[in-house]
């Protein structure tokens, strides 16, 4: 299934394939921060803010920075229906 000589080259591949349970727990740090920050992405219309979330793969600091610094200066605005 792999290429053999991609695993025997040293780097961040060969570490985290060598620590199954370092890599598990990466995958979980990012899909944690990802669903949260596009959720917040989404719920403030943020739509390229949402583009770009979902298609960079930063470990987690671009989905912190934009929930921490960036949508804490937005509110959703909640549409109320009036009455018949």
């Amino acid at each position: 299934m792999f290429n053999q000589s991609f695993i025997n080259q040293s780097g961040p591949w060969k570490f985290l394939l060598e620590n199954p349970l370092l890599l598990i727990l990466l995958t979980a740090w990012i899909i944690v921060w990802k669903g949260m920050a596009l959720w917040k992405a989404s719920r403030l219309s943020h739509k390229w803010w949402f583009i770009i979330i979902l298609v960079a793969n930063t470990i987690g600091i671009l989905e912190i920075i934009y929930i921490y610094f960036v949508a804490r200066k937005y509110t959703v605005e909640e549409k109320v229906e009036e009455g018949q």
